[in-house]
């Protein structure tokens, strides 16, 4: 239990971001918005979910250790999200009737996720 508490402690924003990809993905329908008529926004919002929650765990990293442990902050910020990424579109394809699994979003989240990560080695030189 203590572990779970000092995670959250350690990671609030980044673990909201998660669950807003949880929420966000998983909502039967979406009303319209202007924004529908730009080409791509899907994928673009995709992109910017992914990076933007990758940047958000590499910054809270940055922010409670002095050194980074390279392999625990792939394994995490990169990989986990990535995994996260294809974990939500099978969940859209099998799990829900409103919405669909697409290999094009799967690459979407991927790339936010190197963009992310490529934010975060830029925080970490910033930082050094």
């Amino acid at each position: 239990m203590h572990f779970f508490v000092r995670i959250v402690r350690k990671y609030p924003l980044s673990i909201l971001c998660i669950l807003l990809i949880w929420v966000l993905s998983l909502t039967p329908f979406f009303p319209e918005t202007p924004l529908d008529d730009v080409q791509f926004i899907d994928k673009w919002t995709h992109l910017v979910m992914y990076g933007g929650t990758c940047s958000v765990i590499w910054w809270e990293y940055l922010r409670h250790h002095d050194s980074i442990n390279w392999c625990k902050v792939v394994l995490l910020a990169v990989v986990g999200m990535i995994l996260l990424g294809g974990l939500m579109e099978l969940l859209q394809a099998y799990c829900t009737t409103t919405r669909s699994g697409e290999w094009i979003d799967f690459w979407a989240d991927s790339a936010g996720v190197l963009l992310g990560s490529a934010v975060g080695l830029l925080m970490k030189k910033i930082r050094s």
